[in-house]
């Protein structure tokens, strides 16, 4: 009787310990894979890269610019390298304009050759697998009834969030990640950079593990508690790949967000970005669509995870810091104060030094907005970092994406042959361009359609009477960057106290920026009802790109 309940016992864990293994190798499926006998040991790591742009016509810059690869180009020269597999992931799949479109976007038109390539990869032999958060789009529909393989993620069911993830992995062994989603704005009529890596096997490879995240998580609900050990990291911020990139030597390492889609070994975005920073001696520039230190565009939470980085890199280290923002359709108002918060450090002390600017887009007289800086890159002196998130709180707790970290030792010839040189380089040609305007003390800026309205004159009329002679509310237009000036009574509609007691005030002999203490909270729940409408979700896809944006008439 013993020796039955025992054997019934080794039965059972026997049996529990079976059931465990196969919960371990297939939460995410994909032991089937073939990789080409590619590994960590004999991938190649003397690779190289070549920043790519997409320069909207209406956004000139002299003709002695730094000016690199267009977006386009460097997307067909990796699908002419292309003999097995490309891999696609985008927030956006929309290269097909409207006829409308194009009538007026001539750079529309050829965005669909893009799409003719990606359609006859399959009459070449070559296999086309794209993921995507989008389960509407008639391209992917298409793109999945013909011509490629498209699995889904339902990211509103995972993580609460959605996928910006935009990279793409040719054989692994070259890729692209950068700003650009599949969508024929990106490049047509918004500001995008990337960066195409060539012939560089163990990074494309450690990319391609990502890609196979997404891959195996269709048709899930829940997020597995085990990865398949196919999905762990080869290279991290701690140990990153050595390798010799433009012939010069260099580290990286593929990053991700959220921390749920992070396998072992893999860093955050968040870690890549902290030790990008704190690795800086000299500089740190960063270029971003939108930056506010919230858990959110409708959020009344303060998330200092950046701002605190940039805080300690200011004060503590004395590292000079440019901030180049996207003055936009979606811009939040309380940002300005958050950046006013960031300069208020520098005053009295030496040695402290924070610029921001604002890049204004062109606004067409039908209102649509052309040029936005999608950007999402920073460099410094010994590094560059390129993502997909815009630097908000829950961008990186909720939303899919991914980073390229390259890190080069400062080279003693004037060539500007490394990646950070060239980075910095197109960086600094943003910043000192006609297109991009200083914050300034004594004015904010004024980016989207709600707030135009409502500082926009009223019209008169010999009808009006006595009302011809009510003032409208002040403004000044300088170089197509609207503004409004301050008299010495602070404005109502401007939000106080948005970053921790933080009140801007502006006197007209002084114009000076003060600290204060306000109810923070009922401040921040103002505002939101004021200029922040709609749900989280829907601010998280438009602050990428997912909706066409509208601004108000020009001034």
């Amino acid at each position: 009787m013993k020796s039955q309940q025992k054997c019934i016992v080794i039965f059972a864990l026997v049996c529990c310990f079976a059931v465990l293994v196969a919960l371990i190798f297939s939460a995410v499926d994909i032991w089937g894979e073939d990789e080409d006998g590619i590994t960590e040991e004999n991938c190649e790591s003397s690779c190289r890269a070549v920043l790519v742009e997409n320069i909207p016509d209406d956004v000139p810059f002299g003709d002695n610019s730094t000016s690199h690869l267009p977006l386009s180009q460097g997307l067909y020269s990796l699908l002419d390298r292309a003999l097995r597999v490309v891999e696609i992931v985008s927030p956006l799949w929309l290269l097909n304009s409207s006829d409308y479109e194009s009538s007026f976007q001539p750079a529309a038109r050829q965005v669909r050759a893009l799409l003719s390539r990606l359609q006859g990869l399959r009459a070449k032999g070559i296999h086309l697998r794209i993921s995507s958060g989008m389960t509407e789009s008639s391209e992917l529909i298409s793109l999945g009834t013909k011509y490629a393989e498209v699995h889904y993620l339902n990211m509103t069911a995972l993580t609460k969030g959605h996928l910006h993830s935009s990279f793409w992995v040719v054989d692994n062994k070259h890729f692209y990640i950068g700003s650009a989603s599949m969508d024929w704005r990106s490049l047509a009529t918004r500001k995008e950079l990337g960066i195409v890596v060539y012939n560089c096997s163990c990074l494309a490879l450690d990319l391609h593990k990502v890609f196979s995240l997404y891959w195996g998580l269709q048709y899930k609900d829940f997020i597995p508690t085990f990865w398949s050990k196919r999905l762990f990291a080869l290279f991290n911020g701690d140990q990153p790949l050595e390798l010799t990139l433009n012939s010069t030597k260099a580290q990286a390492y593929v990053s991700a967000s959220p921390d749920a889609f992070s396998p072992k070994d893999r860093s955050s975005d968040l870690e890549a970005i902290s030790k990008v920073i704190q690795d800086a001696q000299r500089f740190i520039y960063i270029s971003i669509t939108d930056y506010l230190p919230l858990f959110g565009m409708n959020s009344n939470r303060y998330w200092s995870r950046i701002d605190g980085f940039i805080r300690e890199a200011l004060l503590l280290r004395k590292i000079r810091v440019r901030l180049l923002i996207s003055c936009w359709e979606k811009t939040h108002p309380l940002t300005f104060n958050f950046i006013w918060s960031l300069r208020s450090l520098c005053m009295e002390q030496a040695n402290c030094s924070l610029e921001a600017k604002f890049f204004r887009p062109r606004v067409l007289r039908d209102g649509n907005v052309q040029g936005i800086n999608h950007n999402r890159f920073m460099v410094t002196d010994r590094a560059i970092y390129l993502g997909n998130l815009d630097w908000v709180g829950n961008e990186f707790s909720h939303n899919a994406g991914a980073g390229l970290v390259i890190s080069q030792p400062d080279v003693d010839d004037d060539r500007n042959s490394t990646v950070v040189d060239q980075l910095r380089m197109a960086f600094e040609r943003d910043w000192f361009s006609g297109h991009t305007h200083s914050l300034q003390a004594n004015k904010i800026p004024i980016c989207n359609k709600q707030r135009i309205n409502r500082l926009a004159p009223v019209k008169s009329s010999q009808h009006d009477g006595i009302n011809d002679q009510k003032p409208a509310p002040m403004r000044k237009k300088t170089e197509g960057f609207l503004t409004r000036h301050f008299d010495e009574r602070f404005d109502k509609s401007v939000p106080q106290d948005a970053t921790g007691g933080l009140v801007i005030e502006n006197y007209q002999e002084r114009g000076q920026v003060k600290s204060g203490r306000h109810d923070n909270k009922k401040l921040l729940m103002n505002v939101n009802d004021q200029d922040s409408g709609g749900d989280a979700a829907s601010q998280t896809a438009e602050s990428s790109g997912s909706r066409e944006t509208t601004c108000g008439p020009p001034l």
